[in-house]
């Protein structure tokens, strides 16, 4: 894969308290230490009109005072210093980046996956929340609109926590459909089943809350059972994945039970459909926060590019999770 990094995501300084710090960089950059083949890419940052392509103007403006006097806490979980304003165009350059590799063709080995951070699904279209302050696979997404190449673009956010700021800011969007596989009753708590998107939007939103415990098995039935006939419907030309490894089963803040080879296993299913579908795909880090657990797991999404073929587990979801997939067929007619 072709990794987009930049160091000046290091500089974001979150306190040693925190669990979305610089070391999550630093770890997964040691684990792809190891692989063979990895290439890093450092693109360019966000534009100010990017960013403001998917966020307030007066809230982005907000956001480069807020850091340009050093900082500090912004809510109870989202707190910034002086360089988390060039972290954050950084973050959201290297997802720009990754979705424009996508469509210029960088597929198969050279898969691209942007791991900047901040990381961005919280962030609002005019607020900071979750860690997040501008929404990097919302800028993403809204640049390869821009560019002309792509007519609609699917995100399928497989991290932990439902991704409250994507789904918002497209919500009654007809171009971008948003798929959300999340643990029911977390942070931030939004993600209902029966969220659907409104207006030219309808249809375009499916969210999957499934209960603690989920793992393997449930988040494969999720992407074969739900989101292949629903992005076959939507017809992308651009997937791009919000790559959270915070439901993996050695992560200290979720109850979710997915394993290293599980990530793999998505990875290698959404680039099937993707591929079903002819389009391109792109990762975008978001959470995870298990160091070992994440760095694993990136690892596992590079090996699959490479060839490495995960192992499916022998089970089918459980009976709470096959619940959620019945009800979400009824309400999005799949």
């Amino acid at each position: 894969m072709r990794f987009g990094y930049r160091d000046v995501c290091l500089r974001h300084d979150t306190g040693p308290r925190h669990p979305e710090t610089s070391d999550r960089l630093r770890a997964i950059r040691r684990g792809l230490s190891k692989e063979h083949g990895v290439s890093y890419q450092e693109g360019e940052p966000a534009t100010r009109e990017q960013i403001e392509a998917v966020h307030d103007v007066d809230y982005v403006a907000e956001v480069e005072s807020f850091c340009a006097k050093g900082g500090g806490t912004w809510d109870a979980d989202t707190v910034a210093v002086g360089a988390t304003w060039d972290a954050a165009l950084a973050a959201a350059g290297l997802a720009t980046w990754a979705g424009e590799a996508a469509l210029d063709g960088s597929q198969g080995r050279e898969t691209p996956f942007a791991i900047g951070r901040p990381p961005g699904h919280h962030a609002e279209y005019a607020d900071a929340m979750g860690f997040c302050f501008f929404n990097n696979a919302g800028v993403a997404a809204q640049a390869a609109l821009d560019r002309g190449d792509a007519e609609r673009v699917a995100i399928v956010d497989w991290d932990v926590h439902h991704g409250n700021g994507i789904q918002n800011i497209f919500y009654d969007r007809a171009d971008v459909f948003y798929a959300s596989i999340h643990e029911r009753g977390l942070f931030p708590g939004t993600g209902n089943l029966k969220e659907k998107g409104r207006d030219d939007g309808l249809g375009t939103t499916l969210n999957v809350p499934y209960p603690g415990g989920c793992g393997d098995p449930e988040y494969l039935a999720a992407v074969d059972d739900l989101l292949d006939p629903a992005l076959d419907r939507f017809d992308p030309d651009l997937l791009i994945v919000s790559a959270g490894f915070d439901a993996h089963r050695n992560d200290p803040i979720s109850r979710m039970r997915v394993s290293t080879e599980g990530y793999g296993l998505l990875a290698r299913r959404l680039t099937e459909v993707a591929e079903d579908s002819g389009a391109p795909i792109a990762f975008v880090l978001e959470g995870g926060y298990g160091l070992d657990a994440l760095a694993d797991s990136i690892r596992m999404v590079n090996q699959v590019f490479d060839g490495y073929e995960p192992a499916t587990p022998d089970d089918g979801a459980n009976s709470r999770a096959q619940n959620v997939l019945d009800e979400l067929r009824d309400v999005h007619d799949l």
